[in-house]
């Protein structure tokens, strides 16, 4: 007999899910990066950074701690940025009630979305994902809410909880952090709960996990919807900060993006989707004068860093210092 989500895991796998001392260092160098970072870079670019680092770090706890590779995680960023614009611009809503809003519905679609792919496995899983993401797009397209290829433009920042001005980049850049420290911790804790031993297990030997009882397709779903809200966050954050929902962020472009910058920066490692994104970020920002020639030169580092770096650069790096990253 299967057993539900709340069954103990095996003994072995039991771990304290505390952060353990020698990732503390780690945390505070990070959380010291973020509080610097409006000083020593633009505050947007900045802000970009950290939605982007909030999608692949949504996106590495479906691929890195379960296995699957999902081609559709745009479905999620891109829908709940045209709800989040949408109800701040046309409805009026404050901006945490549209961030939360748009948080919401991508779990819903998550939701649906996953009981339909978890049903299969490798390619077939990411193939799965990839037409159910395209069937959001051409939505997106179609329905007029979206403003079609013109998007949701002029989307106002309002004031957090009515009283804070999110017009100034500083204080808009700070509540981003929070939301970023918020998601990452959070899925910090899910990795290192008795939950997600149980999700590596499924990684590792599915059909093991199965014989020791384990509901897999429920802890896939779980974690599907988990991934899918999380995605969701980082895209209503997004139009929140750049006063815009277009194509481009429910395009299958994105789904690449947020590959890419999860293996660049290593898969199954805490700190690596951050690095993946600000490379990303930062070599898109830097290189825009070369116009087209930019998606050559990401492939050229992409391909780069896989010959050099076969688990990611901070894959590698922790494999060097022995220690998690």
């Amino acid at each position: 007999m299967q057993s539900s989500l709340s069954d103990p895991v095996p003994l072995e796998s039991l771990r304290e899910a505390g952060i353990p001392a020698p990732q503390r260092g780690l945390f505070i160098g990070l959380a010291a990066v973020v509080l610097l970072a409006p000083f020593l870079v633009y505050p947007i670019f900045a802000m970009k950074v950290l939605c982007f680092a909030l999608f692949a770090s949504a996106f590495n706890l479906l691929l890195g701690y379960v296995g699957l590779l999902s081609f559709g995680h745009a479905a999620f960023f891109g829908m709940a940025s045209y709800i989040s614009a949408h109800a701040a611009r046309v409805w009026g809503w404050t901006p945490e009630i549209a961030i939360l809003s748009g948080t919401v519905v991508s779990a819903l679609i998550g939701l649906v979305f996953g009981a339909l792919a978890i049903r299969r496995q490798g390619i077939y899983f990411a193939m799965i994902t990839l037409a159910l993401a395209q069937m959001v797009y051409f939505f997106a397209l179609q329905i007029p809410f979206t403003g079609g290829e013109d998007g949701i433009q002029a989307v106002p920042r309002g004031r957090l909880f009515g009283v804070i001005d999110l017009a100034n980049d500083t204080i808009l850049y700070y509540v981003v952090a929070v939301i970023f420290m918020a998601g990452f911790l959070f899925i910090y804790r899910v990795v290192h709960s008795p939950f997600g031993h149980v999700l590596k297990a499924i990684r590792e030997n599915e059909t093991r996990a199965i014989s020791l009882g384990y509901a897999v397709n429920r802890y896939k779903l779980v974690v599907f919807v988990l991934s899918a809200a999380l995605s969701g966050l980082a895209g209503a954050t997004k139009a929140i900060v750049f006063q815009l929902a277009s194509l481009t962020d429910v395009h299958w472009t994105m789904s690449g993006d947020v590959i890419l910058m999860t293996l660049i920066g290593g898969v199954g490692t805490i700190i690596g989707p951050f690095v993946g994104a600000l490379i990303l970020v930062g070599m898109t920002n830097d290189l825009a004068s070369f116009g087209a020639w930019v998606t050559v030169i990401e492939g050229l580092v992409f391909v780069a860093c896989v010959l050099l770096f076969r688990h990611g650069i901070v894959g590698v790096l922790s494999a060097w210092l022995k220690r998690p990253l």
